[in-house]
C-alpha cells in the first residue's frame, strides 16, 4: 500500500466522492440498467454512470478511475464494451489501518 498515493488520490473532492458513490452504489445509480445485463454492482460501476453523475469529461474522469486504481483504492473489470470500477476493501483496510495505527 503506497499511502502517499492514495492521499493524493483523496485530496481530490470529486475523486473523494466517488469513492462514496462506489461503496454505496445503489444510493447513487439505478441498478434496474445493471441486472438486465446480468449483472449486480457487486461487479462495479459503469464508467459511464461514473461520467454523468459528476458532470465531467469522460477524459477526466477515466484519469481520475486509472490514477485511482493506480493507487489501489480501485479494481476495474472489462465486460463487453464497459468497464466497471470496484472499491479495493482490502487497500482501504491497509490504508485505515495506517491511519490510524501510524497518524
Amino acid at each position: 500500500m503506497d499511502a502517499l498515493a492514495i492521499f493524493k488520490a483523496l485530496s481530490n473532492p470529486t475523486r473523494l466522492q466517488i469513492m462514496e458513490w462506489l461503496k454505496h452504489p445503489a444510493k447513487y445509480f439505478d441498478e434496474n440498467s445493471y441486472t438486465q445485463q446480468g449483472l449486480g454492482f457487486g461487479v462495479g460501476v459503469c464508467v459511464g454512470d461514473i461520467r454523468r453523475r459528476s458532470g465531467l469529461a469522460q477524459s477526466v474522469i477515466s484519469a481520475y478511475l486509472q490514477g485511482m486504481k493506480e493507487a489501489g483504492l480501485l479494481e476495474s473489470e472489462r465486460i463487453g464494451k464497459g468497464t466497471y470500477y470496484r472499491r479495493n476493501e482490502t487497500v482501504i483496510d491497509e490504508f485505515r489501518a495506517f491511519t490510524r495505527d501510524e497518524l
